[in-house]
């Protein structure tokens, strides 16, 4: 049901949708015509996923800013009024478990990890959101510093990781930035806003960031522990195999084979969100009824557009990514343009990330407009073309991630004491955002067909693309603020110098009258 007043909204999401799938959908077209071809029948299909995807990314945006945001807002809130520590702790650990349950993404780690049950996966996982979220929340009530945080916790996770077998080291990682995908990162992000917007303190913004970066380490320390008790030799990720169509009709029937299990998938995904609502309004009564309306109507329109999303990246994207990967990487000859290749895609395929466009209003509305979209996507394009660009780089020769992330890692955090506080939370916030569903379903294909092709080994070599895509960021939002910080600095001595002048002409005029 979409409302006379709402085609105008849903009319820019999708212009917004379709400028941020068009590029990553004309380099592909670009690499199928110029150096490797394909049927035309799976083109077809790729460009029908991309259309899917366009407008269930349109779609997705709107019901969050509908649904997802204000109720998030509105827990968080409520979470701050209360005065207990300890009830927003249970709060916190009991949302951030519900809602990474609820997360597509998780369901897709949990099938890459072999010699562990999904669900002991899934609510192992799900508990180390749940248990950082509670982490996250106390550190926003205590205005506890988030460098100091992240380095301690990030400590353990290195030191953790020395103790586990090496093929989970990659898939640990990985999960950090997989389990903070489209449906968690709408709602941990205006949770963060809600406990903030109470407070009246000068770093009360700069404090409503962070809940998805301390809730990705999570998701990690879990997997490690994991490591401790199962230890799997090989992967037994699936790729998706390219269809063969020859008709429009073979089209049409491919994906409507397809919307079925996401249908079931996105609705066991979005229940306990919508459940969770359910209870906060009768407990709270805190939405009117025609906001409550407002809410229910967001969920549907966030549970159409997932699941066209989902389809279309699944149906339409992944088989093609990972042709791709095999094919460039087979050829000896064109095997090292997997880099570049890899880069641009990078470069312009977070733009296609459903929470992104999230993370960007919500930086935006905080910063009031001084830190602008164009500008965090720029900084996440560059850090994702980077991370991209290492992690073929990785499939080709077989370094250790341990090469890229320890040195990363300590960069990161490094710089997190030197640059303004806003720039923290959201350079950390972004990782997670990064890494969403594109990554994990076009990019991830995309280095198992290469890795594949050259014989490595996936478990060490392939995993850890989503890893890399959610390190990167950090360094790059955090350098973005590093430049900030100094023009400011430069500013600001600059105006002092045109005060001292003028004050020194005042001074030889007063001397010069008398």
């Amino acid at each position: 049901m979409i409302s006379y007043g709402m085609y105008p909204k849903l009319k820019e999401k999708i212009i917004e949708s379709l400028s941020s799938v068009l590029p990553i959908t004309l380099i592909v077209l670009a690499i199928s015509v110029f150096l490797v071809p394909m049927d035309l029948g799976p083109i077809v299909v790729f460009i029908a996923g991309a259309l899917l995807l366009v407008v269930g990314m349109g779609l997705f945006q709107l019901g969050a800013e509908m649904a997802m945001t204000p109720l998030g807002e509105g827990i968080g809130a409520q979470i701050s009024k209360t005065g207990s520590a300890v009830i927003a702790a249970v709060i916190g650990l009991i949302m951030g478990t519900i809602i990474t349950i609820s997360e597509p993404d998780l369901q897709v780690l949990a099938e890459q990890v072999p010699a562990i049950p999904n669900m002991t996966l899934i609510l192992t996982v799900a508990v180390g959101v749940g248990i950082f979220l509670a982490i996250a929340i106390i550190r926003i009530l205590f205005q506890i510093s988030l460098s100091a945080l992240l380095t301690i916790f990030y400590v353990i996770v290195i030191g953790a990781s020395f103790f586990v077998p090496k093929s989970f080291i990659a898939v640990a990682f990985d999960s950090g930035g997989v389990t903070t995908g489209p449906m968690t990162v709408p709602f941990i992000m205006a949770l963060g806003v809600g406990l903030a917007s109470v407070r009246s303190d000068r770093n009360a913004a700069s404090d409503s960031f962070g809940l998805v970066a301390l809730s990705s380490i999570g998701p990690i320390l879990a997997v490690l522990l994991l490591g401790t008790f199962y230890t799997p030799s090989e992967a037994v990720y699936s790729l998706s195999v390219m269809t063969h169509v020859d008709t429009t009709r073979d089209v049409v029937v491919e994906f409507m084979m397809g919307l079925p299990r996401y249908f079931s998938e996105v609705a066991v995904s979005l229940a306990p969100i919508f459940g969770v609502f359910i209870i906060f309004q009768l407990i709270s009564h805190r939405y009117r009824k025609t906001q409550a309306i407002r809410l229910i109507i967001g969920f549907l329109y966030t549970y159409v557009g997932l699941v066209l999303f989902l389809c279309g990246v699944n149906v339409g994207f992944a088989p093609v990514g990972a042709y791709i990967g095999g094919a460039v990487a087979s050829s000896e000859s064109w095997k090292w343009l997997l880099i570049p290749i890899g880069m641009l895609i990078g470069y312009y395929i977070v733009k296609a990330e459903p929470a992104i466009q999230v993370l960007n209003r919500q930086v935006d509305g905080v910063t009031n407009g001084s830190i602008s979209a164009k500008t965090m996507n720029a900084c996440l394009s560059i850090g994702v073309s980077i991370s991209v660009g290492l992690a073929m780089l990785r499939v080709l020769t077989g370094i250790p991630i341990y090469c890229i992330i320890i040195p990363g890692y300590i960069v990161a955090l490094a710089l997190s004491f030197i640059v303004p506080k806003l720039f923290i939370g959201i350079a950390f916030d972004s990782g997670g955002v990064a890494s969403g569903p594109m990554t994990t379903t076009f990019l991830l294909p995309l280095s198992i067909g290469a890795c594949q092709s050259v014989g490595g080994n996936v478990m060490t070599d392939a995993f850890g693309v989503v890893a890399l895509v959610a390190l990167t960021p950090l360094i790059a939002i955090q350098l973005m603020g590093l430049s900030y910080k100094i023009k400011l600095q430069k500013k600001t001595a600059d105006m002092q110098k045109v005060v001292s002048a003028a004050g020194d002409i005042v001074e030889f005029e007063e001397g010069w009258y008398a």
